[in-house]
């Protein structure tokens, strides 16, 4: 039987980008100028929703809920990369690269279910408009936001409990800008089969019954405003909903480009392109397809911001 060096291994290393000196400063560049952007788009809609009486509604509290999700999102990647970039290592520890991929794919089960929820919210608002507060109760949303965190939580744990049962070479090298489960488990010089099968078991379930949810809302949602009479009542429905299903598009979008990109190609340059979409492009943007789309946030942010925006 041949011997392996598979003794534990202290640190992994995130290949990132380029390896070219003169292109670091651009990549710097570039990415703390949009992680920057993420931030304060997200932050400005928390303070938004918390400051404005008029924005204390269930739709409100998950979009808030949702913006402080994708400052969490994007903070488990970009601030490690950007040290690394700064520092010129490109090293992250076996304990932080563990840790990253918990938060990552706890804060992206929490994006998806905050999505699917706020989708029923949206169901709720436009079929049952005369019983949505008091269906949509304080209460209720607070139980419903608690639940997207319990669902999250044991998925993310189950995966990275998985990572540890791993074996890893030395001079392990992650073709990425963050420790991504599946890049780094594939890594590993040990059998990864149930690994595998973990992964896209848990990725199937939780997007198809994500993505369930969310469709069967619309399917009413679309139902419903078909049988509103006056084109103008039509638009002010459709209108409501406009953000989140833009929102919901860049998201399962981005996703699957990621899977796609994965699966049809081995080039580590397109599959890093599709993960920069979906952890970094779409957390940035969604704060601008609110304040594009709905009303209510441009005129809370106007009256908190003295009319600057």
């Amino acid at each position: 039987m041949k011997s392996r060096n598979d003794t534990q291994i202290s640190e992994f290393i995130l290949l990132g980008f380029s390896e070219d000196p003169e292109l670091q400063p651009l990549i710097f560049g570039l990415f703390l100028s949009m992680y920057l952007v993420t931030v304060r788009g997200n932050l400005l809609i928390i303070l938004a929703t918390i400051s404005d009486s008029h924005l204390h509604m269930p739709m409100y509290f998950f979009l808030s809920n949702l913006s402080f999700v994708d400052i969490c999102f994007t903070s488990t990647t970009i601030p490690k990369m950007l040290v690394n970039i700064q520092t010129q290592s490109k090293a992250i520890t076996y304990a932080g690269c563990i840790t990253q991929m918990y938060f990552f794919i706890h804060f992206a089960g929490l994006d998806i279910f905050l999505l699917t929820v706020m989708a029923y919210d949206r169901y709720v608002a436009i079929c049952q408009p005369l019983h949505y507060t008091v269906i949509m109760n304080h209460g209720l949303c607070v139980l419903l936001f608690l639940m997207c965190w319990t669902l999250s939580f044991p998925n993310a744990l189950l995966q990275s409990l998985m990572v540890l049962r791993l074996s890893f070479c030395t001079n392990v090298d992650i073709p990425h800008f963050f420790c991504e489960l599946n890049q780094g488990v594939h890594c590993a010089c040990s059998d990864t089969f149930l690994n595998d099968i973990v992964i896209y078991f848990s990725s199937l379930l939780l997007a198809c019954c994500s993505f369930t949810g969310i469709l069967y809302s619309y399917c009413k949602i679309v139902s419903s405003i078909r049988a509103i009479s006056s084109a103008q009542g039509r638009y002010k429905a459709f209108s409501t909903c406009a953000s989140h299903l833009s929102v919901v598009s860049l998201f399962y979008g981005t996703g699957l480009g990621v899977y796609l990109s994965s699966a049809v190609t081995q080039n580590s340059r397109s599959i890093a392109t599709a993960l920069v979409m979906y952890t970094v492009v779409t957390p940035m943007m969604n704060p601008f397809i609110y304040n594009l789309r709905n009303k209510d946030i441009k005129n809370a942010l106007r009256r908190h911001l003295g009319g600057q925006l």
